[in-house]
């Protein structure tokens, strides 16, 4: 095969009708294999996204002020600002599990930022968590958990 297939096949050609070609963990330094784990995971959370009639607004957002938000995107009149969270193995429990309370203010600071650009009109927004979850062998399985979150007081001041 040559390179620039491989390339494809291993970096772009995410699908979620079959297996995703994961390299291999033991021969794969940790931080290379998060990253591609990560990336692989947000690819397959857009494309569920918009085979789910959600409209993929931007994706990895992050404001100079601080803040961070895998994918905004829009379910009908409503904003969404998503975290995706991949896992590999079960052992660790659900992935939506895996965000806690420091990931759900970056995801806040950066929903301040994005109405802030907006100056802030009245839209109803929300939280949601995409998980992702890669099996070796196994078509990619992707699930939004809507709502996860809410801001402190109903409102977005953090």
């Amino acid at each position: 095969m040559s390179f620039l297939l491989w390339v494809w096949h291993r970096w772009f050609d995410r699908t979620l009708d079959r297996p995703v070609a994961l390299p291999d963990r033991e021969t794969t330094e940790p931080g290379e294999w998060n990253a591609f784990v990560g990336s692989c995971g947000e690819d397959l959370a857009a494309r569920h996204l918009r085979r789910t009639w959600r409209k993929v607004l931007y994706r990895n957002y992050r404001p100079e002020g601080g803040g961070e938000i895998d994918v905004v995107y829009r379910d009908g009149n409503t904003l969404v600002f998503g975290e995706v969270k991949t896992r590999t193995r079960g052992d660790f429990g659900e992935p939506a599990k895996a965000v806690d309370r420091a990931k759900e203010k970056l995801v806040i600071r950066g929903a301040n930022a994005w109405l802030d650009e907006l100056n802030h009109p009245e839209i109803l927004f929300r939280f949601d968590i995409v998980e992702v979850i890669l099996r070796p062998g196994k078509k990619p399985s992707v699930r939004v958990v809507e709502n996860a979150f809410t801001t402190p007081q109903r409102g977005l001041g953090l």
